[in-house]
């Protein structure tokens, strides 16, 4: 059984991988360029993804049918929290303070939309997809709330303690709480086909462009002098010892289905790309973080499979 899911996930991961390789052999041949990679990063962050988001959750999100949504947000604060914790237990291995701060914003903050949602697509049939997409937006919209405030904070090492509301209430962010309202006013029904379909084909190119930036984003990362013992421990901490407890908690108190995939999910994913684009935002010096990015995300295409395969092997989902 365990193998049948492993050559289930390996399949869903190598999907995933083939489109970062294309963006990444992309970036190396210098067919797309900085400006290029820039450009579709904000295209999928400032359209395409927000409208994936509303046009998903228009279809499928009703409150009568998911009445405790406001879960998906808080559980996204209380992820970050475990691998904050964590890195924090571990912190004092680590010399210097930016490598600290730069050490434990990998450790807390994952991959939380581009790769599950390649996982969603490759993994479910698509009745199951659909309601894991509706659980990951909502997920989101609490994530990116958190990486845009505690996670600024944090890596530009407290120097700026005036939060930017903008990067707060980014377009996914934006698109998620529209949705909810559109939804809770009734208007939905007012929104014909015709609107939501071409919107939906653009919403749809999301994923493929999506890994085309991520793989663009590793190619484009600069290694320098690798810093080994920091590099060990976050492949460690955040690809095995925090889906590791995520996984045997779940199998503690029962948490099965989508909810506890979602969850060990998000605990299995590697570090977040955007730490990258904070870092370069605040002008910070750039001593861990794509180290820490970029072999995470090496790692994890031994680990991710690893756990999602013990996850449908244990019968946690049908």
């Amino acid at each position: 059984m365990f193998f049948a899911s492993f050559r289930i996930s390996c399949s869903a991961v190598a999907q995933i991988f083939i489109l970062g390789a294309l963006g990444f052999v992309l970036v190396k041949k210098s067919f797309l360029g900085q400006a290029c990679l820039d450009s579709l990063s904000k295209i999928v962050v400032e359209i395409t993804l927000p409208l994936l988001i509303f046009c998903q959750l228009i279809k499928d999100f009703r409150f009568s049918l998911y009445p405790l949504w406001w879960f998906f947000p808080f559980l996204s604060l209380a992820i970050t929290l475990a691998g904050l914790l964590l890195g924090y237990l571990f912190s004092g291995l680590i010399s210097g303070r930016q490598h600290k701060t730069q050490f434990l914003g990998l450790v807390a903050f994952q991959n939380s939309g581009y790769l599950p949602l390649a996982l969603i697509a490759a993994l479910l049939p698509k009745e199951q997809a659909d309601t894991m997409f509706t659980y990951l937006f909502l997920f989101l919209m609490g994530f990116n709330l958190i990486v845009w405030s505690f996670g600024v904070f944090l890596l530009s090492a407290r120097e700026s303690r005036k939060l930017e509301l903008g990067s707060l209430f980014s377009p996914p962010v934006i698109a998620c709480l529209s949705s909810l309202v559109i939804i809770f006013l009734g208007w939905n029904k007012f929104i014909p086909q015709t609107v939501l379909k071409p919107l939906r084909l653009i919403g749809d190119c999301t994923l493929p462009l999506a890994m085309l930036v991520v793989g663009g984003s590793l190619a484009a990362i600069r290694l320098g002098q690798i810093d080994k013992k920091a590099i060990a421990l976050i492949v460690l901490l955040k690809l095995i010892l925090l889906p590791l407890t995520g996984l045997l908690l779940l199998l503690k108190f029962k948490v099965f289905g989508l909810l506890g995939l979602l969850v060990l999910m998000q605990l299995a994913v590697p570090s977040a790309t955007s730490l990258s684009v904070i870092v370069r935002h605040y002008k910070k010096e750039d001593l861990l973080i794509s180290q820490g990015v970029f072999f995470s995300h090496i790692a994890s295409l031994v680990t991710l499979p690893v756990f999602l395969s013990l996850y449908f092997s244990l019968g946690m989902i049908q």
